[in-house]
């Protein structure tokens, strides 16, 4: 297929329909900042505003500035085009592999604007009683979800809740005078925060290599523990969607060891109703509210990334947790508040964590109670292994539970990534993890239909399909083209900058 005719059918066979997404051009630039669109200058605090008796230094104090005034259609159209030149889940297929992107279901935005959620976090105890239930109900749910006997709501996402984990594990060996053990295990094919994390708690990190079936190689990791193993860490299944079929004997052997037993949630969408860390013999784990229940991805804004733990590791999570106070409640009428574990590492975030993105996670599990989160992993280990069959590109390893990794081959899987762009689809994650060349991890939750993964093997078979001049010219049909990455990553803008004035 030639590089100007970027069409996918709805079959998975013979691409026909076309996609062209939006872009606005003024002057040569994108759809500028409101702040380009109109620079009038206003006097702060009218034409009798006096700024003399200002405690700041002269070089510190304006007395006006430059505000965009646009009329209300202007300001609507220009929020509605930056919508129409973005791609998200609301768009169309996701399959960004190990991110679990699913679709955020918006009756738990409704539930998140209702007013009796906006609880200001300083409010007494005994005035957000239904507060501290909801999230009390929450520790309840993830710790039977996960198997695990106590958690803390408080990180503000997965990368967090790993952080967290690890000061646990530290201050649980530290507690019984094993404050030597200094090294975390991690698998080759780990998320990389899994590395970072270990580092940033103070453990040397010892990386663990896959056997040829893409699991823990066992003799591997028998050589890697010793008396200075602090923990593995261990993601299930991992990321080429592969479950670790020895689990069982690799919890005995870092137990064994002295050592922890830790597991990265990112995947745990893949178990909900079905598996249980816990039961694995895991201690410690993170939930990602985003990935497993629903809740928006971040994008550098609020999250939140539960810790759950086995009982022994209980007194070390974080302050505050919620409880039944026992003196005053009874089973009709039970009180709830908050209280710091005995031997708590601290406070990792203000307050009770991020409610209202706990509170989306909440309606999302209570509305799919128990068999439909059984039905959600169902369908995502079902979609996966549909599309990994569906697909022309080599798919070694498998089966799969909720995500698998392609090879791209003699292709870039940069260049491919870019070229499915222009089908209307959002391409896998690329070149990870690297036990697989030019790899392409996918993942397409249990939310896209038969049609939408059909739609998603016709844009993966069309670009494998196609030259090198329609992948290294690609994306063609987006609102940003293929940029220049060498000179962004040297000579990279940090900070906006004003356009230059015509005039």
């Amino acid at each position: 297929m030639s590089g100007d005719r970027p069409d996918v059918s709805d079959d998975g066979d013979a691409p026909q329909s076309r996609y062209d997404q939006a872009r606005y051009v003024e002057n040569g630039e994108y759809e500028p900042l409101l702040s380009e669109k109109d620079r009038t200058r206003v006097k702060i605090g009218g034409d009798d505003a006096d700024t003399d008796g200002s405690p700041l230094p002269d070089d510190l104090t304006r007395d006006s500035l430059e505000l965009p005034e646009l009329s209300e259609p202007e300001l609507a159209r220009h929020y509605t085009r930056l919508s129409q030149m973005i791609y998200g889940i609301d768009s169309g297929p996701y399959p960004l592999g190990s991110c679990t992107m699913k679709y955020n279901p918006k009756f738990t935005e409704d539930v998140a604007t209702l007013p009796a959620a906006a609880v200001h976090p300083d409010r007494t105890e005994a005035s957000v009683q239904g507060t501290l239930e909801l999230l009390y109900r929450l520790q309840d749910y993830l710790g039977r979800i996960g198997g695990m006997d106590a958690v803390t709501l408080q990180p503000p996402a997965g990368a967090a809740g790993e952080f967290v984990g690890i000061r646990v594990a530290a201050a649980y060996h530290e507690h019984n005078d094993e404050g030597h053990r200094d090294e975390v295990i991690v698998p080759e094919s780990a998320h990389g925060t899994n590395f970072a994390s270990a580092a940033l708690g103070g453990y040397d990190v010892v990386s663990l290599p896959s056997d040829d079936d893409g699991r823990v190689d066992l003799e591997a990791l028998e050589a890697a523990l010793s008396e200075d193993t602090a923990a593995l860490m261990l993601t299930n299944p991992n990321t080429l969607g592969l479950f670790e079929r020895d689990i069982t004997t690799i919890a005995d052997m870092v137990h064994e060891a002295g050592g922890l037993l830790y597991y990265d949630g990112a995947n745990l969408n893949a178990l909900l109703g079905r598996a249980r860390p816990g039961d694995m013999g895991f201690d410690v784990m993170h939930y990602n509210v985003h990935k497993t229940f629903a809740t928006p991805h971040g994008g550098g804004g609020p999250g939140a990334g539960p810790v759950g733990v086995v009982s022994d590791l209980a007194p070390f999570l974080p302050a505050p947790r919620v409880r039944e106070r026992a003196a005053e409640s009874t089973a009709e009428d039970p009180v709830y508040e908050r209280f710091d574990p005995e031997h708590t590492i601290g406070k990792v975030h203000g307050f009770d964590g991020n409610w209202l993105v706990l509170l989306k996670a909440f309606a999302y599990i209570a509305r799919l109670g128990d068999e439909g989160l059984a039905d959600a992993s169902a369908s995502a280990v079902l979609n996966a292994n549909y599309l990994a069959e569906r697909i022309e590109y080599d798919v070694p390893y498998g089966p799969f539970h909720h995500e698998f990794v392609a090879s791209a081959g003699e292709q870039d899987a940069a260049d491919v990534a870019k070229r499915m762009l222009d089908y209307g689809v959002h391409p896998p994650t690329t070149k990870w993890p690297e036990i697989v060349p030019e790899a392409l991890m996918t993942e397409p939750t249990e939310v896209e239909s038969k049609d939408t993964l059909d739609r998603l093997a016709a844009a993966f078979n069309a670009v494998a399909g196609e030259d090198d001049d329609a992948l290294e010219t690609a994306p063609e049909r987006t609102t940003a083209r293929r940029i220049d990455q060498t000179t962004a990553a040297r000579t990279p803008r940090l900070a906006w900058q004003a356009l230059e004035d015509d005039a």
